[in-house]
């Protein structure tokens, strides 16, 4: 048996996830006995065991924690098939323009390069519609991945490029984004040592793929909510040189001498064929 479909992994990864049946049937809007015969099925048909059932509750096999993983893969690629077919028909926004990108970003970074990237190509002959899409931190990967976004800026080493196409187009420092009236503040340069550790000030917190890093800091759900808390003296935050676009008067930015550069790379699908997405690369390759 080679061959899965949709329905069945869609099934699975609830379960895999839940690691309860009557919650992913609940997730899943059906009823607990036909899930668990379409995953007994599913086992016999792969021939290998995916769960481990005990009073105590479910665990993944080996071979459960790989179908999870593939399956995720698998269902993300097909929900992006449909989305990106929409997208080329109009179908997801009627009466808009067909010829259309969606260019993923995380809010607030590279501001400058992103308005260079946008004039340039509006300039190009046939150029398509861009809709820029506005994102948190790390959530361009994602957004890829199942299509709501055809093209994305990511930032190394925050963002994982695995599996896609990619291009270089900037390296900057970083910088600590500090209370105005902060003793800090006044420094000229600070380390990451220097603001790690504030009596008073710890460093924000950002999700990554759902959760949160622990930490005594804030969680931080935007951009709006981080300006705020930093300006009150609640947070410091440690950002791209370019994150100097959005601070406010009661901000601070001080150079961190020891913080990793961050490169700023435009990122595709390595599988994409769409001729305003190469006219888009083109047009960044040679900013």
């Amino acid at each position: 048996m080679d061959t899965l479909e949709t329905r069945e992994l869609r099934y699975f990864v609830a379960v895999a996830e839940e690691l309860h049946f009557g919650r992913a049937a609940e997730r899943l809007g059906m009823a607990q006995p036909p899930l668990s015969r379409a995953i007994q099925q599913l086992e016999r048909r792969i021939g290998v065991p995916l769960l481990e059932r005990n009073r105590r509750g479910v665990r993944l096999t080996g071979a459960g924690e790989v179908l999870l993983h593939e399956g995720r893969a698998a269902l993300d690629a097909t929900t992006a098939a449909a989305r990106r077919t929409r997208r080329a028909g109009g179908a997801d926004s009627p009466g808009g323009p067909r010829n259309r990108l969606v260019l993923a970003v995380k809010a607030a970074a590279s501001h400058e390069l992103l308005q260079k990237l946008l004039d340039a190509y509006a300039a190009e002959p046939d150029a398509a519609e861009i809709e820029v899409l506005p994102c948190g931190m790390c959530e361009q990967e994602g957004m890829l991945r199942d299509g709501r976004a055809d093209v994305a800026l990511m930032h190394a080493p925050f963002n994982s490029l695995a599996g896609f196409d990619s291009e270089e187009l900037m390296t900057e420092g970083q910088i600590a984004i500090l209370p105005a009236g902060h003793p800090l503040a006044a420094r000229r340069t600070l380390s990451l040592a220097d603001v790690s550790d504030v009596p008073g000030l710890p460093l924000a917190r950002w999700p990554r793929h759902g959760t949160y890093p622990p930490g005594p800091g804030p969680e931080i759900h935007n951009q709006t909510q981080l300006a705020q808390l930093i300006a009150l003296g609640r947070t410091v935050a440690v950002f791209p040189d370019s994150a100097r676009a959005w601070l406010w008067a009661e901000h601070t930015a001080v150079p961190l001498t020891d913080a990793p550069p961050v490169v700023t790379h435009i990122a595709w699908p390595a599988h994409s064929r769409s001729l305003a997405l190469a006219g888009l690369i083109r047009t960044a390759a040679q900013l």
